[in-house]
């Protein structure tokens, strides 16, 4: 491992006291699973307290205390910051993450302290001055068997969120998780442990299920077998094996083109047209296509015909609005977030559909206004090509190229057009303020993108026409 220079200077110093400071956590199992790592956590051993830890920070950078009661140091250098704890034993008193009793104990062993850890996989060390990793319950064959195994049945039931981090785990790295593990997951959320969970928490592990996830379609897979979406997320469940028309959705029922979809997506938000994005951006996509289709768990009808049938869902969109809330605030509190995604929801079918129909300026014009044209069309794309059509299959969506540069020429890619007229021009023109000024406004936008009025003179002579009329 590359263990920065400061590091190493503080490990020698706590040799010189008879105390090991050992790397653990997720940057040496992400060592072995040869991927980027930019945390480096601590842990420090044989020192009678965490005070002394403190103390030989000090000489080499600021601490943060912030954590020191649960036996965490943060400390900066140079711009960096690393976590240094003190090996502890968490003992459940209570519900929820903060329902446990904390004891700091330097004298504790590796493997004792690791136990409280969650899986194999992140109870991987690496010894500082020995240069040496420490391995004491089969992580590394864990990884290269890509398997995720539990290490107590225990210490991994007091705290339920462990459930959630198997599955956003499994989906990053493609892990299985042993047959025990998910036996083990499967009770917990059969017996309702999971209800104690703050939604807060729970978001965070569907944030990194959805962020970092190549496939986050494994993860959702996962909570579906599990028993999790059951029990926890009904809007979901519901689109298991909701039918769909073969001609449009020959890869079958709606759960299986939202997870096509879903992964879609992630590439989409992972390339390096949005690839600079903020994660709360690229979220909102990744929430708006998992959402886009759960109307159809409620409009979808079958029509029995000769010799065959034929599937609709008419007026889905609209109704995927209730239950797409209802998920996401079940999850988080963040209302601008999730009204800013139902939009993208609502209208993720209108580019096929102007397309087909060939819609004009006006159309478009009006879309802008309900809408970011940008934004919908990246999602309607992850619809379009989430399917095994023919035409998905080419990887050209071509109602989403149509109505881009048809936006762009409109000047209402990003945004509808601005209101030539202002109350201060009403005003200018001699009128008094009143609320017939918000009707009068109000039609002369109408006409603006009906492309009935164009520039700000045409507006100002509509307004003296109609005054002189009235």
């Amino acid at each position: 491992m590359n263990i920065p220079k400061v590091i190493q200077k503080i490990s020698k110093e706590l040799e010189k006291k008879n105390a090991k400071a050992i790397i653990v956590g997720g940057s040496v199992r992400d060592y072995f699973l040869k991927i980027p790592y930019k945390d480096i956590d601590i842990e420090v051993y044989r020192l009678d307290t965490i005070e002394e830890l403190e103390d030989i920070l000090k000489d080499y950078g600021s601490v943060n205390l912030v954590g020191k009661s649960f036996g965490i140091l943060k400390f900066v250098h140079e711009e960096e910051e690393y976590d240094f704890s003190f090996p502890r034993i968490e003992t459940k008193v209570g519900e929820g993450h903060r329902g446990f009793d904390v004891k700091l104990n330097g004298s504790l062993g590796f493997e004792t302290a690791a136990r409280r850890r969650d899986f194999t996989v992140n109870a991987l060390g690496f010894d500082i001055q020995k240069e040496k990793y420490i391995d004491p319950f089969g992580g590394i064959d864990d990884i290269k068997q890509k398997k995720l195994r539990h290490i107590d049945d225990v210490t991994f039931m007091e705290d339920p969120l462990r459930v959630y981090r198997a599955v956003q785990f499994s989906a990053r790295f493609g892990f299985d998780l042993t047959e025990e593990t998910f036996i083990l997951c499967q009770q917990m959320v059969a017996k309702g442990m999971l209800e104690e969970l703050a939604k807060e928490r729970v978001y965070e592990e569907w944030k990194k299920l959805l962020l970092k996830a190549k496939k986050p379609s494994y993860g959702f897979e996962l909570m579906k077998e599990l028993g999790i979406l059951e029990s926890y997320f009904p809007e979901l469940y519901a689109l298991v094996d909701v039918p769909q028309s073969p001609k449009w959705h020959p890869e079958g029922n709606v759960w299986v083109h939202t997870m096509m979809t879903l992964d879609e997506m992630a590439s989409i938000v992972k390339s390096k047209e949005l690839g600079n994005r903020t994660q709360k951006e690229q979220l909102k996509f990744l929430f708006a296509i998992l959402c886009h289709d759960l109307g159809k768990a409620t409009s979808t009808t079958i029509e029995i015909i000769p010799s065959t049938f034929k599937v609709r869902a008419i007026g889905h969109e609209k109704a995927g609005l209730e239950p797409t809330k209802s998920l996401l605030y079940r999850l988080t509190d963040e209302h601008d977030f999730i009204e800013s995604l139902l939009p993208l929801v609502e209208h993720h079918l209108k580019p096929s559909q102007f397309y087909v129909g060939k819609a004009k300026a006006s159309a478009i014009r009006r879309l802008a206004t309900k809408v970011n044209i940008k934004e919908l069309i990246i999602v309607a794309r992850a619809d379009f090509l989430g399917r095994t059509t023919n035409e998905a299959l080419t990887g050209i969506y071509e109602a989403g190229d149509w109505l881009l540069k048809k936006s762009r020429e409109l000047k209402v890619e990003k945004k509808p057009l601005d209101s030539l007229l202002q109350g201060r021009d009403l005003i200018a023109l001699g009128l008094t303020p009143s609320p017939e000024f918000k009707i009068i406004l109000d039609e002369v936008y109408i006409l603006q993108l009906e492309g009935k009025i164009i520039t700000k003179e045409n507006a100002i002579d509509f307004v003296k026409t109609k005054s002189l009329n009235t």
